[in-house]
């Protein structure tokens, strides 16, 4: 018997939340496990129905969490904040995209 907990998990399928900035400067919040292809399905129209109209996307937020319940949370605590609280939190600390993950 294996216990999936003990499973090293890939580097790129971990719980995270993420923001989109699209063409009309309108802004995506999603999660996912794999951010890498999620952000691809979004820039080739097969993302969300909200990001497939407003193309091209470009990714401007990543945050990981420890767990889909957690990004589940986090992603709804995001949705809910103000357009300027979004926009802060693309420029605070908690932001962890960097060039690797495009």
């Amino acid at each position: 018997m294996t216990n999936d907990n003990l499973r090293p998990r890939k580097d790129n399928l971990r719980p995270c939340v993420y923001m989109l900035r699209c063409c009309d400067d309108s802004l995506y919040t999603g999660w996912t496990n794999d951010f890498a292809n999620r952000l691809k399905a979004h820039q080739s129209g097969k993302g969300g129905k909200y990001t497939r109209s407003r193309l091209p996307v470009s990714a401007v937020y990543l945050e990981y969490l420890p767990d889909k319940s957690a990004a589940l949370k986090r992603e709804a605590a995001i949705k809910k904040m103000s357009a300027s609280a979004k926009r802060a939190l693309i420029t605070s600390s908690s932001n962890e995209l960097d060039g690797t993950d495009l």
